[in-house]
Order: structure tokens, then C-alpha cells, then sequence
């Protein structure tokens, strides 16, 4: 079996988040960078697999040279190999192209990847790889187990939980609980030194988006502190200023 697990490589949370030249590119100085914390679910669920099934297991990143230690802190986890398409992410459309053509010539059983990356938010990659690849897409998975060819999942959906199957091949976008986050050893670590990591150009470098101007979200207002005995002066402000009442 193989499993393929699509990684992004985007700022840790907590990042402070700038933009330069008019506020049209991202300012990457300073930014702590690592691997999307929906891939992290899907990659934890993949080596699992991997160790249940004696499955191969590879990760693909679409990104430039510095997304490599991001690729290198996969493979210490758990992959086998990895494979970074040398191109920046020019939207989720491009990225699609680029995992469906990798996807074409390795014929993968299953590709997991996060139900969305935390840069974007956009949840449509796993889609539109499944429709260029002519496969069954499902997300967001919160539970995935393989008997035969047969995949059973859980997801989630307005007012409860959906129960499925499907065969493989099959493309999920994964979300917790599907798996605890693994922390790569010592031993993991040193592993990945030497493991392959392959560079590849993409496949079609056309893209029909482009970024007129980002906006940082307004900051937030003042607090006002109400004690909590005077009820009546809380009831007023929930009215008269945040008018929600």
C-alpha cells in the first residue's frame, strides 16, 4: 500500500504577522514556520498506518528551498521519503495540479491531507485534487481505518456525526481527533538526514489568480469591566452599545 501525505508549510500561530511593498507580499522575517496543524493530524494517522499496514509513506510539499526543514521534520516523524515541487503555492488551484500530477505517476492508494491549511483557510485542495484524479474526496475526517479495500470514516456535520465507507483509492482531508500529534525521537531525527528528499519543477506553472493587497484584521476595541453585582448597567451595555440583546 501507499499512502502520500500533502504537507503545508505555514506560520506557527503565534507569529506576528507584517506586510511590505504596499502590503502586497508577505513579510517572512522573524516568522517561526512549520507544518500545518491539519497535515499534523493526517501525517500522525499516516505513520500509524503505515506501521499497521506495512504501507510506504511519503510526504509532498508544494514549495521553495525553505520549506525543506518542514519536509525533513516529516520524514522524522515517520515518512519514508519526500517530495517538494519547486514552486511557491501560488493558490490552491496550482497547488491541486501539482499533487494530482505527482499523485498520476506514483498511483497512490491513499493521499491525506489537512481538511484546510491555517495561512488561507481555504478546505478546496483536497476537492480539486479529487476531481482531477477522478477519485472520491471526502472531508473533514475525523476517523479513518482500512480493512481490505475498504475505508470506514467518520466525519462531522451540522448536528452530529456522518458514517461511511468508500474504496480505495481514496483522497481525505483530515481533522482531530484522527490521530494524537507525534514528536519526532532522537532516532527520527537522525534518520531524516538521509532519507530522499526529491525536487521536482511543476507540472503546469500557470496560475489564474494573483494578490492585489493583504489587510491585517482591525484590532480589537477596548474592553469595558462591569462588576459582576450591577446586572442592570451589563443589561445596558449588551443592548444600548454591543446590541446583541
Amino acid at each position: 500500500m501507499k499512502i502520500l501525505v500533502c504537507i503545508t508549510h505555514v506560520p506557527d500561530t503565534t507569529s506576528k504577522i507584517q506586510f511590505t511593498d504596499n502590503n502586497t507580499k508577505f513579510d517572512k522575517n522573524g516568522v517561526q514556520f512549520i507544518i500545518g496543524p491539519y497535515d499534523d493530524y493526517a501525517l500522525a494517522r499516516a505513520v500509524e498506518l503505515k506501521e499497521q499496514l506495512g504501507a510506504t509513506l511519503t510526504v509532498l510539499n508544494v514549495g521553495e528551498a525553505e520549506t525543506e526543514p518542514t519536509l525533513r521534520k516529516a520524514l522524522a516523524i515517520g515518512a519514508d521519503d519526500a517530495i517538494r515541487v519547486n514552486s511557491f503555492p501560488k493558490d490552491s488551484l496550482f497547488v491541486a495540479k501539482q499533487i494530482a500530477a505527482i499523485a498520476k505517476e506514483n498511483n497512490y492508494d491513499l493521499i491525506l491531507m489537512g481538511r484546510e491549511s491555517i495561512d488561507f483557510n481555504g478546505g478546496m485542495v483536497h476537492g480539486m485534487v479529487g476531481e482531477l484524479l477522478d477519485m472520491p474526496s471526502i472531508s473533514p475526517v475525523m476517523k479513518l481505518e482500512i480493512e481490505g479495500e475498504t475505508v470506514k470514516m467518520a466525519r462531522e456535520i451540522e448536528g452530529g456525526k456522518e458514517y461511511l465507507e468508500a474504496k480505495l483509492p481514496l483522497i481525505a482531508g483530515c481533522q482531530e481527533p484522527i490521530a494524537e500529534w507525534k514528536i519526532p525521537n532522537m532516532r527520527g531525527i537522525m534518520s531524516a538526514r538521509t532519507k530522499p528528499l526529491n525536487v521536482v519543477e511543476p507540472s503546469d506553472d500557470s496560475t489564474f489568480t494573483s494578490v492585489h493587497e493583504f489587510q491585517l484584521p482591525p484590532a480589537k476595541g477596548a474592553v469595558k469591566l462591569v462588576d459582576k453585582d450591577n446586572v442592570e448597567e451589563l443589561v445596558k451595555l449588551l443592548k444600548n452599545d454591543a446590541k446583541i440583546l
